[in-house]
């Protein structure tokens, strides 16, 4: 067994104060919660250096994968994002004002408006992507192929369960 950690001694403390209860689920869970709070840090303070955030990250992205279809709507953006329709119009005023994303009107209905990247946000989404990228290659534990496609497996299966 690996060198006991914080959430192994915080399981051994709840079996000596509740032993009617199992501790175990707490071991992965604490674990994944401790984690995703560090991979956050991770990410956030790679993606500084291209003065970005991790949500703004997220909609330049999208924007970026959905390539030469040509911009997205608000709405299809909130659906790929995870945002209110409050924190992504504050995200896309700031992402405008930047010089990274333009607003235009959709050539078939006028009452909708298109995001798309400026020719600026290509290169900032790019060059933060790279680094992104850089930055989750390092934040893994050295596992080998198999066992990181076991790992991604998992944690679908468990995503799947929680996010319905």
């Amino acid at each position: 067994m690996d060198t006991p950690d914080a959430i192994d001694r915080m399981c051994a403390a709840w079996k000596g104060v509740r032993p009617d209860l199992d501790p175990a689920p707490l071991a992965t869970v604490g674990r994944v919660i401790v984690l995703a709070q560090h991979l956050e840090r991770s990410v956030e303070d790679a993606l500084e250096r291209h003065r970005l955030t991790l949500g703004q990250f997220d909609i330049l992205g999208t924007l970026r994968r959905n390539g030469p279809k040509g911009g997205l709507t608000p709405s299809q953006l909130l659906e790929s994002v995870m945002l209110s329709s409050g924190g992504m119009t504050a995200r896309l005023d700031a992402l405008a004002v930047a010089g990274l994303v333009c607003r235009t009107a959709d050539r078939k209905d006028r009452r909708k408006v298109v995001i798309g990247l400026t020719a600026k946000g290509k290169r900032v989404i790019d060059a933060a992507t790279a680094t992104r990228f850089r930055e989750a290659e390092a934040s893994q534990p050295p596992l080998t192929a198999a066992e990181r496609k076991t790992l991604a497996e998992l944690l679908r299966r468990w995503l799947a369960q929680v996010a319905g």
